[in-house]
């Protein structure tokens, strides 16, 4: 409303400028003509009052080169980022699979690491095991040894001792008579005064009766 509006008053003085010419033929200027027409020309154009992009007039070639751009834009698209994002994609990919495979390599590496030497481990306490045990009967044994050598020492040195005992008891026991013997003459002669060792002899064999 205000476009057209502003159309009529722009078209009303552009008619008065035209009809003025006929008034006073004498003193018009030369140029109105061509002034008059460009000045409805302008009145005309400002009378459309359509945003260029919104008129109708123009929606054709606004088409036409909206296909022509999405066809440029599309074929820029398909033939140049495209294939350079699938590249950088494919690449990341095959960067990250690689990186995979050396993670897993290294996970399977460090599994087997640990089972050999899970497996040293329990080799070296079968080891250790068995060497405290050869250890143990080897400690064993030599106390053995060495305990029967000092019981059959001690044995033999209680019986030679017995021996020397029962050899020295004997040799006592046969010369207990004669110390019998004398000990008894001695006695009787201070008491009784001299006594023949015969006689005292016999008082000592009946006396052991």
């Amino acid at each position: 409303m205000v476009t057209q509006a502003y159309a009529q008053e722009a078209a009303a003085p552009a008619e008065e400028h035209v009809e003025a010419p006929a008034t006073d033929a004498v003193h018009a200027d030369p140029t109105a003509d061509t002034h008059a027409t460009t000045e409805a020309h302008a009145g005309e154009d400002h009378g459309s009052g359509v945003f260029p992009p919104f008129d109708p007039a123009t929606f054709p070639s606004q088409l036409l080169w909206l296909a022509i751009t999405f066809g440029a834009l599309y074929l820029l698209m398909s033939r140049v980022a495209l294939p350079r994002i699938g590249g950088i994609l494919a690449n990341r990919k095959a960067i990250i699979d690689a990186d995979l495979a050396a993670a897993d390599a290294s996970r399977q590496k460090t599994d087997a690491a640990i089972a050999a030497y899970e497996a040293a481990l329990a080799a070296a306490k079968s080891k250790a095991q068995g060497i405290a045990n050869e250890s143990r009967e080897a400690i064993q044994a030599d106390l053995a040894a060495k305990r029967s050598a000092v019981e059959a020492d001690l044995t033999a040195k209680v019986t030679a001792a017995e021996a020397r005992i029962s050899a020295t008891k004997a040799e006592a026991l046969t010369h207990v008579d004669e110390i019998a013997t004398e000990t008894a003459q001695t006695v009787v002669t201070q008491l009784v005064g001299d006594v023949s060792a015969d006689s005292v002899r016999a008082a000592v064999a009946k006396a052991k009766e």
